[in-house]
């Protein structure tokens, strides 16, 4: 790690997140890692969200805070706070899950030692404060690995714009950061996974979403998004729904 620690800007999409915000910009405020901002992009919450996001960048002057004047999706608001960022390092948290203390340490000295672009890390899923499983990520993930199984963890994602510049999401609903990530691997080989567990997701019961829609969603991104032609969508989803099937059954017998 060099002497003058990197700017990281932490990218925060947020909507009616008033019982869970707090807790994830803490987890920020909690870094041993100490040159970064929190740039929040608030979603036109409904709820008390603003009021405690004032609060908080009233308290912190590295916590910067905006909000959308009508409700975009998490992809336009995490490209507004990339847009404001000042930091060499993009890192990503949502406004319901948390770090440890060492994750962007052990992550930033991880990339500047080896000169790598885009990194992730292992992560584990928790509900109601109790740990429910640890989510292990591959060692190095490429642009073909990357569309058969997304692979990178949002909350644990860091990449650096000295070598990529600033990259954006796609606008959709869902899979934005598949789609970056898959962008990014375009002009990078690979990403790497610090092997380390250093993220903490929030699992949320009342979001589970459908099978049958995660598939029709996952089609559409192959032909919509990445623009693949039908014959190599076929393929492509073909591999992504077997391999999603395993991790189901794997995760049930764990």
């Amino acid at each position: 790690m060099p002497k003058t620690q990197p700017l990281v800007s932490v990218i925060m999409p947020s909507f009616n997140s008033e019982g869970t915000i707090a807790e994830s910009i803490n987890s920020v405020l909690s870094q041993t890692y100490t040159n970064w901002e929190v740039i929040v992009v608030d979603d036109k919450s409904t709820d008390g969200t603003w009021a405690i996001l004032k609060s908080l960048s009233e308290q912190h002057p590295n916590i910067h805070i905006f909000q959308n004047e009508v409700n975009q999706g998490a992809g336009a608001s995490r490209n507004l706070a990339i847009e404001k960022a000042q930091g060499r390092f993009i890192a990503f948290l949502d406004s319901d899950d948390l770090w440890t203390e060492d994750k962007l340490s052990e992550q930033i000295a991880f990339m500047l030692e080896n000169e790598y672009s885009l990194t992730y890390t292992h992560y584990s899923r928790f509900n109601s404060n109790e740990e429910l499983s640890v989510v292990t990520a591959p060692d190095y993930t490429t642009y073909k690995k990357l569309m058969y199984s997304n692979v990178i963890g949002c909350l644990t994602a860091v990449y650096d714009t000295q070598t990529l510049g600033k990259r954006y999401m796609p606008l959709i609903r869902k899979r934005q950061d598949m789609g970056l990530w898959l962008e990014i691997l375009k002009d990078t080989p690979k990403a790497y996974c610090l092997p380390k567990t250093l993220a903490k997701y929030r699992m949320d019961t009342g979001m589970t979403a459908n099978k049958f829609s995660v598939l029709s969603y996952q089609w559409r991104f192959y032909r919509d998004v990445v623009g693949l032609s039908l014959p190599r969508s076929m393929l492509t989803f073909s591999v992504y729904a077997v391999k999603g099937t395993l991790k189901h059954r794997s995760k049930r017998k764990s």
